[in-house]
C-alpha cells in the first residue's frame, strides 16, 4: 500500500500542493485530476523519487514496485519483442512467458511481422507503445500512467481500456479523456487549491461535491460577513455605554474567536469563441477521387470522395498509419494528391491545427508576438484579450515559447487559430496535452462554430459529443459513414470486436474451392456466368461474410480471456488462446483475400452484356 503523508511542494511563489495525505491501496485504480500546472506530473515525480518534496513523506511496503510509462524512450535489444519480453518478472519454474508480450503487443497495435523488426525503425509514437507494453508486462505494484493515449489509435485505446479494468493492481492514471478514465478507475483524486481531495467513483461525482461545498463556503462566509458587519456596529455604537458594557464585551470575544472565511480565489477558466468568416453558399470544400501514397505502390488511399458542407461535423478515425493526418494535410493543401481532387470554395477561409505545428512555434518569440504574427492587423488589445482567453494574462502573455510546457503551446495554438477569422476548421489531435477542463471548453466552443469542421481525434468523448459524420479508416479501406459515432459503433463496429461486418468488405472464395480455381477467377477467366451462378457467387459471399462475423466474434472473446489469463499468469490457458487467435486471425485474412478476388468477378458478371 502506497502511503502519502503531509507532503508539500512550491516552486518559488507557487505552491502546487500543501500538507496533502492519501493512500492508495491494492485493486484500487485512481484517476488523478487537476489543472494542468496544478501539480499531477510533479506528484508522480515525488512518487518515482525522480523529484524532491519540500517536506513531508512516501513510503511503502518493501519490495514494492512502481512502474511508470517513461518519457525517455532507451531500448537494449535487437527486436521488439525481446525488448517487450525483457520487462518480464522472472520466474522460478524458468516457463517462457513470451506468449504474454506477444498479446499485449498485438493489442497496442503491433503487427506479428513487427516482432523481429527493430525498436529503431519505428515511429516516437509506437516506440512510446514500446514503452508502455513494457511497463504493462513488468506487473508492478502500482502502475503509473501519465496521458498513455496520446500516441495511441482508437483501437489501442479501447484495448487498453479493457485490459486496465482487468487489472488487479494499483493504478494511478492522468488523462484528458474523462471518459475513459472513468470506465477504467474505482476512485479520483482532485488536485484543487493546493490540496487533495479522493473519493469513490467517476469525475463527475467528485466534481459535484467539490462544487456544493465551495458554494456552501461562500454562503457561509457571505453570512460571516453581514453578522461580522453587524457585530462591529453594535460594538461602535455602545461601546461607551455603561449599560451595555457586558454585550459589547461579550461580541468583541465572540469575534476574536470565529474564524474569518476567506474569499476563494477565482480559478480562472479556458472560455473562448473561434471568429467566424462569413460563408455563403452550402459547398465549402469538394474531395473527388481522392488518392494518396508516398509509395506510388502501396496508396494510403484511394477513390475518396465527399462534400463539406456548413455546419458539417465530419471526424476522421482509424488506427494510426493509414492516413488520417495526411488526408488533413490535402485538404489544407500541404500535400498534392496522386489522384483526385480538391476543390475548395472561393469564400473559404480554413484554420489549421496540425500535429507538427507546434513544433513550428518560434522559441524566440513570446506568446504575445506569436498570436500577432498569426493576423498582423489585430492591435495590441485584442491580441491581448485572446492571450487572456487561452489563460495568458498580464505578464504571462510575455513568456517566451521556449519555456512553454506542451499544453501551454496547444493553447497558443489555438490562440492563432482565434486571432483570424474562418469558416472551416480543419483540427489534428487538438485535444493533445490540454487538461480535462480545457477540453470541456474546446467542445463547447465548436459546438458553438457554425462554419464546418474536420476533425481527427482518437477521444470518444470528442466524438461522441461532436461528429455528425466519419471518415473511417479501418481494416485496409477508407469509408464514409453518415452518422455520428454511436451510430457506427452500433452498427458497423471496429474491425475485430466481433460487430456486425461492413457490407462494403473483401471476400473469400467459395468453400471447397481449390487453389487453381480461385487463380482462375482472379485472372478473370471465367466469362458469362449465367443468372444461376451469379446467385451461386452472391450465396457464397453471404455464406463467409457470416463466417467472418464468427471468427471476429472469437477473436474479441480470445483477447478478453487472454487480458484475464495474462492476470492470473495462466499459462496454459494464454498459449492455448493465443494459438486459437493466431489461426483465427490467419483465417480472416485468407478469407479477405479471397473474397476480393470474388467480388470483382461477381461485379463484372452483373455488368456483362447478356
Amino acid at each position: 500500500m502506497l502511503t502519502v503523508t503531509n507532503l508539500s511542494k512550491s516552486y518559488g511563489r507557487q505552491t502546487l500542493f500543501e500538507e496533502v495525505s492519501f493512500q492508495v491501496t491494492p485493486g484500487e485504480r485512481v484517476g488523478l485530476v487537476g489543472r494542468n500546472g496544478h501539480g499531477k506530473s510533479t506528484l508522480f515525480k515525488i512518487l518515482l523519487e525522480e523529484e524532491e518534496q519540500d517536506s513531508g513523506s512516501v513510503s511503502f511496503p518493501p519490495g514494492y514496485r512502481i512502474g511508470h510509462l517513461a518519457q525517455h524512450i532507451h531500448f537494449t535489444h535487437k527486436t521488439i519483442l525481446e525488448e517487450a519480453a525483457s520487462a518480464l518478472q522472472p520466474r522460478e519454474d524458468f516457463i517462457d512467458e513470451t506468449y504474454k508480450a506477444k498479446a499485449i503487443l498485438t493489442g497496442l497495435g503491433f503487427s506479428e511481422t513487427d516482432f523481429d523488426r527493430a525498436p529503431k525503425e519505428f515511429s516516437g509514437g509506437f516506440q512510446v507503445r514500446l514503452n508502455l507494453a513494457r511497463v504493462l508486462l513488468s506487473e508492478p505494484n502500482l502502475l503509473l500512467l501519465d496521458e498513455p493515449t496520446n500516441y495511441l489509435d482508437i483501437v489501442s485505446i479501447r484495448w487498453l481500456r479493457r485490459f486496465l479494468c482487468a487489472w488487479e493492481g494499483a493504478l494511478m492514471i492522468i488523462t484528458h479523456d474523462r471518459d475513459f478514465m472513468d470506465s477504467v478507475t474505482t476512485h479520483t483524486m482532485l488536485i484543487h487549491r493546493s490540496r487533495v481531495r479522493k473519493l469513490p467513483g467517476g469525475t463527475e461525482k467528485l466534481y459535484a461535491q467539490i462544487l456544493q461545498e465551495e458554494e456552501i463556503h461562500e454562503q457561509t462566509r457571505q453570512n460571516d460577513v453581514k453578522k461580522r458587519a453587524q457585530d462591529e456596529a453594535f460594538i461602535s455604537r455602545f461601546r461607551a455605554q455603561a449599560t451595555k458594557a457586558r454585550q459589547v464585551q461579550s461580541r468583541i470575544k465572540l469575534l476574536a474567536r470565529h474564524e474569518k472565511l476567506d474569499k476563494l480565489q477565482d480559478i480562472k477558466e479556458l472560455d473562448f469563441r473561434f471568429t467566424e468568416a462569413p460563408f455563403n453558399g452550402k459547398f465549402m470544400m469538394e474531395v473527388n477521387d481522392l488518392a494518396f501514397g508516398y509509395d506510388a505502390k502501396h496508396p494510403l488511399f484511394q477513390g475518396l470522395s465527399f462534400p463539406i458542407q456548413k455546419g458539417d461535423r465530419i471526424a476522421v478515425v482509424g488506427p494510426n498509419g493509414r492516413g488520417k493526418t495526411t488526408l488533413l494535410r490535402l485538404l489544407q493543401g500541404e500535400l498534392k494528391p496522386v489522384a483526385g481532387t480538391v476543390k475548395p470554395s472561393q469564400n473559404l477561409r480554413m484554420g489549421y491545427f496540425g500535429q507538427t505545428n507546434v513544433d513550428r512555434l518560434s522559441p524566440r518569440l513570446t506568446v504575445e508576438e506569436e498570436i500577432r504574427d498569426a493576423n498582423p492587423t489585430r492591435g495590441r488589445t485584442q491580441v491581448r484579450t485572446l492571450c487572456g482567453c487561452m489563460m495568458f494574462e498580464g505578464q504571462a502573455a510575455e513568456k517566451k515559447i521556449a519555456v512553454l510546457s506542451g499544453g501551454e503551446k496547444s493553447r497558443v495554438l489555438l490562440g492563432r487559430i482565434l486571432a483570424t477569422p474562418v469558416n472551416l476548421l480543419l483540427l489534428d489531435e487538438p485535444t493533445n496535452h490540454l487538461d480535462q477542463d480545457t477540453v470541456d471548453a474546446f467542445i463547447e466552443a465548436v459546438m458553438e462554430f457554425e462554419g464546418a469542421v474536420v476533425i481527427v481525434t482518437h477521444v470518444e468523448r470528442v466524438l461522441s459529443a461532436l461528429a455528425t459524420k466519419l471518415v473511417v479508416f479501418d481494416g485496409g479501406r477508407v469509408e464514409m459513414f453518415d452518422g455520428t459515432y454511436g451510430d457506427f459503433l452500433d452498427r458497423v463496429g471496429w474491425e475485430g470486436e466481433g460487430q456486425e461486418p461492413r457490407k462494403k468488405v473483401k471476400a473469400p472464395r467459395e468453400p471447397g474451392m481449390n487453389p487453381k480455381e480461385a487463380r482462375r477467377l482472379r485472372a478473370g477467366a471465367v466469362s458469362n456466368i449465367g443468372a444461376k451462378e451469379i446467385a451461386a457467387l452472391k450465396k457464397s459471399i453471404e455464406a463467409i461474410e457470416h463466417e467472418i462475423m464468427l471468427l471476429e466474434a472469437q477473436v474479441v472473446r480470445d483477447d478478453e480471456a487472454m487480458i484475464a489469463a495474462s492476470i492470473k499468469s495462466d499459462g496454459h490457458a494464454i498459449r492455448t488462446l493465443s494459438a486459437s487467435n493466431s489461426a483465427a486471425r490467419e483465417r480472416i485474412e485468407m478469407r479477405f483475400e479471397e473474397m476480393s478476388a470474388l467480388e470483382v468477378q461477381l461485379k463484372e458478371r452483373e455488368s456483362a452484356p447478356e
